[in-house]
C-alpha cells in the first residue's frame, strides 16, 4: 500500500494516492492526472483531489465534507503543500519541471 502524508483537519487524516484515489480523480475533473498541474490547480479540482486521497480511509466523505474539513481546520496552502508531498511519495518525484 502506498505512503501517505498526514494532514490535520478534525483529526489526523492521511492524504493517499494509490491508483483507486488516481482513478478518482481522472473520473471526477474528467482529465487525464498527467494534464494536472498542482502548482496552477483551481479550487474544484483541488478539492476533488484532496477528497480522492482521503477516501481509502472513510468512505463516508463527500465533496462537500471534505471541503468543510478544509474551512474549518486547514487552509488551502497547507493544503496545496499536503498534496505536494502526497503526490511525490505517490510518483517518485514532484510534479511539473522543478529542477529541470
Amino acid at each position: 500500500m502506498k505512503n501517505g502524508v498526514t494532514i490535520n483537519l478534525d483529526k489526523p487524516r492521511t492524504l493517499r494516492y494509490g491508483i483507486n484515489a488516481l482513478v478518482k480523480v481522472e473520473d471526477l475533473t474528467g482529465k487525464s492526472i498527467t494534464a494536472l498541474d498542482l502548482s496552477h490547480v483551481g479550487i474544484k479540482d483541488l478539492l476533488i483531489i484532496v477528497y480522492a486521497g482521503l477516501c481509502h480511509e472513510d468512505k463516508t466523505l463527500t465533496l462537500e465534507k471534505v471541503g468543510d474539513l478544509i474551512d474549518e481546520y486547514s487552509n488551502i496552502t497547507e493544503i496545496a503543500d499536503k498534496l505536494g508531498e502526497a503526490f511525490t511519495l505517490a510518483f517518485g518525484k514532484a510534479e511539473g519541471k522543478q529542477g529541470e
